[in-house]
């Protein structure tokens, strides 16, 4: 039996919904299926009734919701109280970032906060959405720095996690200035000269929210794709390049916005905000963590 079985079962119990929970949990719906499968082999008993819909657990089910969360409180507690007396150099408090923020928000963020608070000795590991989610999950961080979006929620258990919201980030489209009066260039384009496009790859956190502003537009877009990434420092240095437009975070191009290198696309419409959030688990008692989270939790926004 597998601990992420558990905490899939309990997201599918919220949210009444494979294909939602499997969102949440970053994983596709099929395996999400078969892990929920998994569980149900191992306790010899279904937990879900497939025979209706919307998706309803079946009295084992609602029976097993309590035991599963307690017993998932406890491991983590346990793995919490066990770390307590393996201290990082320096007693280093370790942040679980994605890429984007890693190399854009996560340093003036830091710089700030230590003219405010004073010294926090850190370790940074930086990694895609699912995997920095899945650290501090299996408590291999201290805290987890991260978007959200009302459309793409980071799925935590608040009666485990806690999170504080640090900074609202928005998205927008630029281009290098040295184009931006290129013919066609500014959203929505046109049908007859599309504007080259740089799109982030499948399954990528911000490739959601572009996918978001794109479907919620008045017009549709006129974009063809000329190269596609994970990273958002790959799409900045290809756009700073010339090779196309991109779908960037504002603090990922502010120095190159304050230069005059890179402009806006496209109006307010091609836009869309998110919150960055900083989550912890509550049963990380470290003393230094707690000091910093009463700090930042006393800040207004």
């Amino acid at each position: 039996m597998e601990l992420k079985w558990l905490e899939d079962f309990l997201s599918l119990a919220d949210s009444g919904s494979f294909s939602r929970s499997a969102e949440q949990r970053h994983v596709s719906q099929p395996a999400f299926s078969r892990r929920i499968r998994a569980l149900e082999a191992w306790l010899g008993v279904a937990l879900v009734d497939r025979s209706t819909f919307p998706t309803r657990l079946t009295e084992a089910g609602e029976a097993f919701k309590g035991p599963a969360a307690d017993l998932i409180h406890r491991l983590h507690a346990a793995r919490a109280l066990v770390r307590g007396h393996q201290t990082t150099a320096g007693d280093a408090l370790v942040f679980a970032v994605p890429h984007t923020l890693a190399f854009a928000f996560f340093p003036t963020w830091l710089g700030r906060l230590k003219a405010e608070f004073g010294e926090v000795p850190t370790r940074l590991i930086a990694g895609n959405v699912h995997d920095v989610v899945t650290m501090l999950v299996e408590g291999g961080c201290d805290l987890l720095l991260c978007y959200h979006h009302p459309t793409h929620p980071v799925w935590l258990d608040p009666a485990r996690f806690e999170g504080i919201q640090l900074a609202v980030e928005r998205v927008r489209p630029y281009l290098p200035r040295r184009l931006a009066r290129s013919a066609g260039w500014q959203l929505p384009g046109s049908a007859e000269a599309p504007i080259p496009f740089l799109r982030y790859g499948p399954n990528t956190y911000l490739r959601r929210m572009v996918d978001t502003i794109l479907d919620r537009a008045a017009h549709p877009a006129h974009l063809a794709l000329q190269y596609e990434s994970d990273m958002a420092e790959s799409l900045k240095a290809m756009l700073l390049a010339g090779h196309g437009l991109a779908f960037l975070p504002a603090s990922a191009v502010a120095r190159e916005v304050e230069r005059g290198e890179v402009v806006v696309a496209g109006g307010p419409e091609w836009s869309l905000e998110m919150e960055v959030r900083l989550y912890r688990d509550r049963a990380n008692t470290k003393p230094e963590l707690l000091r910093l989270w009463q700090h930042l939790a006393a800040k207004p926004l």
